[in-house]
């Protein structure tokens, strides 16, 4: 918990997503705007989060669909530059996430100094990109190879977009996650980006682990941000604080404020 509450500067903090437009090489890249392009969305999206004071900044490739297990590397360099572009902006830890690759999202964090990750690490899966295996033990060799003992690590230990084929209860495999590949944090997700985790899957991991930072992953909403955070010991999120509450919409700056002032008042 130490390591997690120095990082965010908080016990319970609200982790807000810079979504990327899609990257060139993708399908629904936007060759005219180009990386110009890019730059501008994020910066706008970023100023907004944090005039909306949220705790941490996560940047994430969500608009590179169809999703990939191994992203190409012109993608990752991408994400660098656009990070770079904004690094003397950022006021607040932020973290990176390649969708769905977690040696690059390890990469990205090296290269941009990022101070948190995240990414599914363990489990096996049957998902819409095929068979899905993560490697805990790789990605975090990775992480020693590149010096970043210091990389928060946030495993999502409930996929999105995929179905777990170990049937143990989503509370025994996050508890054997813990023991076996030690994240700092676990994540709890919806079945989709946006769609809410279960109450019921918080309340089950949050009881095995009291004292590993259980977040929730996707889905919390504004009227649902405070018995969130009365399970959860934080949330990332993103549609809940764009143009109506779009996944692919730009941060709306009332929707974000109107969140940060009811997550607050709920922890």
């Amino acid at each position: 918990m130490q390591r997690f509450e120095t990082v965010f500067g908080t016990q319970k903090p609200v982790i807000a997503m810079v979504h990327l437009g899609a990257l060139p090489g993708t399908p629904l890249h936007d060759k005219e705007r180009g990386l110009v392009g890019l730059v501008e969305a994020a910066r706008a999206d970023l100023t907004a989060l944090q005039a909306a004071e949220v705790d941490a900044i996560m940047f994430g490739n969500e608009n590179d669909r169809p999703y990939e297990f191994h992203v190409d590397t012109a993608s990752t360099a991408t994400m660098a530059y656009v990070i770079g572009q904004l690094r003397d902006q950022i006021t607040v830890p932020f973290g990176v996430n390649v969708l769905w690759d977690a040696r690059s999202t390890i990469a990205l964090a090296a290269a941009t100094g990022a101070a948190f990750c995240r990414e599914i690490f363990t489990g096996t899966y049957a998902s819409d990109m095929g068979h899905w295996a993560p490697d805990a033990g790789s990605a975090l060799r990775y992480r020693k190879q590149l010096g970043r003992d210091d990389l928060l690590m946030l495993y999502n230990v409930s996929a999105e977009f995929a179905d777990s084929l170990d049937r143990r209860p989503l509370s025994d495999r996050a508890r054997s996650a813990v023991f076996s590949s030690i994240p700092d944090a676990v994540l709890v997700s919806g079945q989709i980006t946006g769609e809410a985790a279960k109450m019921e899957d918080l309340e089950a991991v949050k009881a095995v682990l009291p004292d590993i930072p259980v977040l929730a992953n996707t889905g919390v909403k504004h009227d649902t941000v405070a018995e969130v955070m009365r399970v959860a010991n934080g949330c990332i999120v993103g549609s809940s604080l764009k143009v109506d509450g779009d996944t692919w919409n730009a941060v709306d700056p009332d929707r974000a404020r109107d969140f940060m002032d009811r997550a607050k008042a709920a922890r």
